[in-house]
């Protein structure tokens, strides 16, 4: 079966299951990935097809409905922004059940305008992937929302410290990319993001430790440096 742009949700599914593979599906699991629903499909063979298949939100929705692993990331990567409201990201955060989906979603999530909707209101939400995806959030809009103003980023950093202490896996390496990602946005950016990381690196909390420690070494990176200092020519 070869797939077109307006491919429907019967045929992509029936496309993908032929696609899957139990090495696959194996691989998944070993990065912390829930794979019980998933086809055992990378995601570099998932990409061409994205770009294959037409924007319908209709049809993302029908998708994401289906639970299927593999299907869930061609519903993201082929909403229409444009459609995506809250409440459709609050029943997507509902179902979240690993990093891998959170990180794809948080994408579409930014490109829908959402970002400062959801980040603060899923910081302050205590289901862990739910959390993580307000810190992917940021890390995502640091990279990807180039219009966004630095100081909508430097009330993020408030959040980062906030939820510094959550010792949970998907969370705090979350929180970690986040204040890494908003140090490296910007000369402006950099010098806020290094004094908290500097702080949180001397915490009594081990958590937080790792979280500064981690992101020093990287805000203080020779090459992260040339990219900053080449951004302010």
């Amino acid at each position: 079966m070869v797939l077109a742009p307006t491919s429907t949700v019967e045929e992509i599914v029936a496309h993908l299951r032929t696609l899957g593979s139990e090495e696959d599906r194996a691989g998944i699991a070993r990065f912390g990935i829930r794979n019980d629903r998933a086809l055992g499909i990378s995601n570099a063979v998932l990409r061409p097809i994205a770009k294959t298949l037409k924007q319908d939100h209709e049809r993302a929705l029908a998708l994401w409905a289906t639970g299927i692993r593999e299907a869930r990331i061609l519903a993201v990567a082929t909403d229409e922004p444009k459609k995506v409201a809250r409440a459709q990201a609050d029943a997507m955060a509902a179902d979240f059940d690993s990093w891998e989906i959170v990180d794809h979603a948080v994408y579409l999530f930014c490109d829908a305008g959402l970002a400062h909707e959801i980040i603060t209101a899923y910081a302050a939400d205590e289901r862990e992937f739910v959390r993580r995806a307000a810190f992917s959030a940021i890390a995502t809009a640091a990279v990807h929302l180039k219009k966004e103003p630095d100081q909508t980023f430097i009330g993020w950093l408030d959040l980062i410290e906030t939820h510094s202490t959550d010792s949970r896996n998907f969370v705090k390496k979350a929180v970690n990319w986040a204040l890494r990602q908003v140090g490296k946005r910007s000369p402006a950016l950099h010098t806020p993001a290094l004094a908290l990381s500097q702080k949180l690196a001397v915490s009594a909390n081990k958590t937080a430790r790792w979280i500064g420690k981690d992101a020093v070494r990287e805000l203080t990176d020779l090459k992260t440096l040339e990219r900053l200092n080449a951004k302010n020519r």
